[in-house]
This record gives C-alpha cells, structure tokens and sequence, in this order.
C-alpha cells in the first residue's frame, strides 16, 4: 500500500520495564521499525537511501500514550503518510492491541543529503507521494 501499512509486534520481556509495561520509548522504536518496512513496499530501505547520499531523520515528533501495552502481547503498529512536502514528511502512527489504541504519534520526517546534513528533495520513488 502505497501511502501507508501495517506491522505485526510481539512484546518481549526486553521491551518491558520491571512491572512487564511496554517502556514508553520502546513505542517509538516500533514505529520506527513500520516506517522503515513500509519503505520496503516501496521498495526502498534505509540502506540504499544512505547509498544514495540521503538519510531521513525525525524533524518533530508528537506522542500520547493511551494505555500500556504487556510483555507477550500481540500488536499492530499502523503507518499511514499525511502529508508530503518538497524535503519533509508527516506520518500518522498508531499501535493497537486488537482494535485497542495504546499509542498514537504523529511524526514527521526530514530528508537530508547525507553528507551535508541539509535539506534535501524526495528521492523519485517517494515524489510520486506528493
């Protein structure tokens, strides 16, 4: 799917604090993970990006956490694109238990000439976004 996807996650006890509770950074690391599968459909993946002189960053992240998700639970974490710009883009993020929201972000990405570490437009596979 082209403008977003979905990611199964399986809670381990590393992703867990000492209660057996989802460690709320590890949230963002599964959202991480689904934006660079979702990549993958596109054809693309972080490291032929970098090849290729471009890296793509975290430029803003918003988060609220709605329950906490526990060691051995089944997730979905959803990946849909909001809104593409000439160098940035926002994602909308969810991850659910069923049809349970227990974490929803909204984050947006810059695109970088990885040398420079400026700004720089969209490869061609994700210009087709806009």
């Amino acid at each position: 799917m082209k403008n977003g996807a979905t990611m199964p996650v399986r809670v381990y006890m590393e992703d867990t604090d000492a209660g057996g509770i989802v460690y709320y950074v590890n949230y963002l690391k599964f959202m991480e993970r689904a934006r660079s599968e979702w990549l993958r459909t596109l054809g693309l993946n972080q490291q032929t990006l970098l090849d290729a002189g471009t890296q793509l960053v975290v430029y803003r992240l918003a988060c609220h956490y709605s329950k906490p998700a526990r060691l051995d639970d089944s997730l979905i974490v959803s990946t849909t694109v909001e809104s593409v710009g000439k160098c940035r883009m926002t994602f909308l993020q969810q991850v659910q238990r069923d049809e349970e929201l227990l974490c929803a972000a909204t984050v947006e990405i810059a695109c970088l000439c990885a040398d420079k570490m400026r700004p720089k437009a969209w490869p061609q596979a994700l210009k087709a976004l806009r």
